[in-house]
């Protein structure tokens, strides 16, 4: 069993592709779980990067871990036009202390002048053939792409508002304790 930080101990999240090549890195901070997983937030003005991009978040935003480790949910702060970004995964955990996951690709987004859709099935095809994903992986994280995507739909918890809204809230009221400017130690 993976030993949690406590609430409100900065951290990052690091992603990889399959083969294990380097991916999206994310300052945030770790806020805590409940029946869904371990959430997670970065504040406006946190930094995401990875090979080739670097950016600012604009907004506040959370993420869930779920236990399964197939899909990472992020929720972003009403102001952001994107509500909710799903990225599939694969072995998304704790690992020594650090919570990974191996990029799949697939997104399931909400946005609302869009509604909800799977993004990036080009890649998703692309990569397939590149990193020779298993048969068995890609049946299931399709399967579990199309779950999401009416999950999200019909905006069942953790995707409904109230369960957004009170991870927010959480971020709202660790708002002060952090220089949004100083990276996490282990950065």
């Amino acid at each position: 069993m993976t030993t949690r930080p406590a609430p409100g101990t900065r951290l990052v999240f690091r992603w990889r592709k399959w083969d294990a090549s380097p991916h999206w890195v994310h300052d945030c901070v770790y806020l805590g779980s409940d029946e869904f997983g371990d959430w997670f937030g970065q504040f406006a003005g946190w930094r995401s990067h990875r090979p080739g991009r670097d950016v600012v978040a604009s907004t506040d935003n959370v993420t869930l871990l779920p236990p399964s480790g197939e899909w990472v949910f992020t929720a972003n702060a009403p102001a952001h036009r994107t509500r909710v970004y799903i990225d599939l995964a694969w072995d998304a955990r704790w690992d020594a202390g650090v919570p990974t996951g191996i990029d799949m690709d697939l997104d399931v987004v909400e946005q609302a002048d869009r509604g909800v859709w799977i993004d990036d099935r080009d890649e998703w095809e692309e990569h397939r053939v590149k990193y020779g994903y298993p048969l068995d992986v890609v049946d299931r994280l399709e399967a579990v792409t199309l779950d999401l995507e009416a999950r999200v739909s019909r905006r069942e918890a953790p995707f409904d508002d109230a369960t957004i809204d009170r991870w927010l809230g959480r971020m709202t009221q660790l708002h002060g304790s952090f220089d949004a400017e100083a990276p996490p130690a282990d950065h």
